[in-house]
């Protein structure tokens, strides 16, 4: 059996083979119309775009539990966080808001962190819990008179179309970076307190954090305008309105045999494509190089035995810092990726079942360890997850026709939506059963 399996997971056709499959998918979604396919490019490839942001998605967790065995469960929360960026960045300023509340709430910002560094300094040279207690109580205070009256300025500011302090108009593209910077430095926050110790607690503490970030911008009102959302993110792509105007692609379309209108989104989403590869194949190259290094082998090597590594002089904690900060980073690029293409901020679309759950699905079912695994796997769980909501009342709708109407029928007829987590859950069990090790496991 234990033969077997290595030959299995040694076939070089065996990744090819399951991307053909997926590529099939994709060409049937996007050319054959029926009960199970659109017929139409433009949802194929949005489909895609969506699909190869969560493989970025899923190559962070892959680089934090595949190379160094760190349970991170608080996904959403760094994801959320990247997200953050384009609006901070990329959207201009807001008028009047940094006059109300700015340099108020920068020194506030400034205070907390400063109030934690003294902290730090004290505790360290002279042990004093006391004092730590006195200068944290006084920190706080001096935190909340400065930053109060400026958030509650900021969100007076023209609230019912903006009530936040607005971005700094710079190119999106940058914000991915910025996205990144973010999730790692809260990345970096947590892994100080909580890597070192036993792996239930980093879980445990993944697990707050992320949540802690989703109420933080659900709430703070100044930030992103909270439940309010904020529309309007740039884009890096030309917008649909300005193509159906060019008299030149208008021509292009009729070439090809395309409305306007079907022409614009599927050109639309061909450039979200483009910028997607790019930014995927860029992480997968750097991540085998990495993983190929002696580095990489020193992080495998203390996945699987922290002891033995210990012995031979290498600094667990570090390294797993090292690495946790780093898939965060991917992680947080994904995020900003996600609201651009969306060119909406909705604090309350981050729901940890969509963005921490399936996100684990996708690793597990590629194969953790593998980064064309982890994207193979992104990929084929994001296309069942959406063609599952089709599916799943088809299927039921057939099962339940031979039953007589009644309230059993109605029943099973209502449920059908909820068919795509019985679907997820089955994918799960039926790769953990025959595939253990995933779809492309660890070589």
């Amino acid at each position: 059996m234990s033969t077997n399996r290595q030959a299995s997971a040694a076939n070089p056709w065996r990744a090819p083979i399951f991307f053909a499959i997926l590529a099939v998918l994709f060409i049937l979604e996007g050319t054959v119309r029926n009960g199970m396919f659109s017929g139409s490019w433009n949802t194929a490839l949005a489909i895609l775009n969506v699909g190869l942001i969560s493989a970025i998605v899923a190559l962070g967790v892959n680089m934090q539990w595949g190379y160094a065995g760190l349970f991170n469960v608080g996904v959403v929360g760094f994801l959320a966080l990247g997200g953050l960026a384009p609006v901070l960045v990329s959207l201009p300023p807001v008028e009047g808001a940094w006059q109300a509340g700015g340099p108020r709430l920068l020194l506030s910002l400034a205070v907390g962190l400063g109030t934690l560094a003294l902290a730090k300094v004290v505790w360290t040279r002279f042990r004093k819990g006391w004092a730590v207690a006195l200068i944290l109580l006084a920190g706080l205070l001096l935190y909340r008179w400065l930053f109060g009256p400026a958030s509650t300025a900021i969100e007076a500011n023209n609230p019912s179309r903006y009530g936040n302090i607005g971005g700094l108009g710079m190119p999106v593209l940058l914000s991915w970076l910025v996205g990144g910077a973010f999730a790692a430095a809260a990345a970096w926050a947590v892994g100080k307190v909580a890597l070192g110790l036993r792996s239930d607690y980093l879980a445990i503490a993944t697990l707050g954090i992320g949540e802690i970030i989703v109420s933080v911008l659900r709430n703070e009102e100044w930030l992103a305008r909270g439940v309010n959302n904020i529309t309007g993110v740039p884009r890096p792509v030309p917008y649909e309105i300005q193509l159906q105007q060019n008299p030149e692609f208008i021509d292009f379309a009729a070439r090809w045999g395309f409305s306007v209108a079907e022409a614009s989104g599927i050109w639309v989403k061909i450039c979200y494509l483009s910028l997607f590869l790019v930014v995927l194949l860029s992480i997968i190259l750097l991540a085998e190089l990495a993983l190929k290094s002696p580095w990489g082998r020193m992080m495998r090597a203390i996945r699987d035995n922290e002891t033995a590594a210990e012995a031979m002089g290498k600094d667990v904690t570090a390294r797993h810092l090292q690495i946790f900060v780093l898939g965060s980073a991917v992680i947080g690029i994904a995020g900003a990726m996600m609201v651009t293409l969306d060119g909406l901020m909705a604090p309350t679309q981050y729901n940890p079942l969509r963005y921490t759950f399936l996100i684990w699905v996708m690793v597990i079912v590629g194969g953790s360890g593998n980064n064309w695994g982890a994207v193979l796997g992104a990929v084929l769980i994001w296309f069942l997850w959406i063609k599952a909501e089709v599916w799943g009342p088809n299927l039921i709708g057939f099962l339940v026709s031979p039953l007589p109407a009644g309230d059993v029928k109605t029943h099973l007829l209502g449920s059908a939506a909820h068919m795509r987590f019985i679907a997820m859950g089955a994918v799960l069990l039926l790769v953990l059963r025959f595939a253990p090790r995933g779809l492309v496991p660890e070589k």
